[in-house]
């Protein structure tokens, strides 16, 4: 039997000149996978996540239209599957059966994610696979790579939804550490402003460097 269970919280500020403070992190994720053994180093599995931030986003330049907040959205997704697991480093979960339900509290926000105007909820049934791989890549330099992929049966299964993080992180000495993290986020249902004015689908995608101090006891 396995039972892997992960919480993921993050949130961060940003003061750039001429641009005012700004969010440079937000995230609440959480998500618990059981899995029973089948063969080897495969494992009948089933998991549910849950995903939403802590405070209100803002369409900057404009800092007071709100465009997301609290439980805006939230995403609930919950499936069966089957779990590769060849050591404690990588994982591949694999799902032909998964709900991905989308709430949005603010009804007034619900067009900007793909719902309805005026609705709350958007249910999904599709596939979905879940990685994730860690590995020192060289002395003192570690490397953690996170994938999800979900593909909605009923309406455009060929637009995958992707979510991507990849971490290095550096220990410099023994007070000193350094990180490079991306995050790359596709999902055809959220549409986002051009230039033209019109809101398409669009890759978004986030790096940042940080600087620190760490100790281990």
């Amino acid at each position: 039997m396995t039972w892997d269970n992960n919480l993921d919280m993050g949130y961060g500020l940003l003061n750039n000149e001429g641009q005012g403070v700004r969010k440079s992190d937000d995230r609440i994720e959480f998500s618990s996978k059981y899995g029973r053994k089948a063969s080897g180093k495969w494992y009948y599995s089933g998991m549910v996540s849950f995903k939403t931030q802590f405070a209100d986003g803002y369409d900057y330049p404009n800092d007071s239209t709100v465009i997301s907040s609290f439980l805006a959205p939230a995403y609930i997704t919950a499936s069966l599957g089957m779990d590769y697991k060849p050591g404690d480093n990588f994982t591949l979960f694999l799902s032909p059966l998964t709900s991905k339900m989308t709430i949005v509290t603010e009804a007034e926000l619900a067009t900007g994610f793909g719902l309805e105007p005026g609705k709350k909820f958007r249910g999904e049934f599709g596939g979905y696979l879940k990685m994730a791989f860690k590995t020192p890549v060289v002395t003192n330099v570690d490397l953690l790579t996170k994938l999800d992929l979900f593909s909605n049966y009923l309406d455009k299964p060929q637009n995958v939804d992707v979510n991507w993080e990849v971490l290095i992180t550096m220990k410099i000495n023994q007070y000193i550490s350094a990180n490079i993290n991306t995050h790359l986020i596709y999902d055809d249902n959220i549409r986002l402003m051009d230039d033209d004015g019109v809101k398409r689908p669009k890759i978004q995608f986030k790096e940042v460097f940080g600087l620190g101090f760490s100790y281990k006891f």
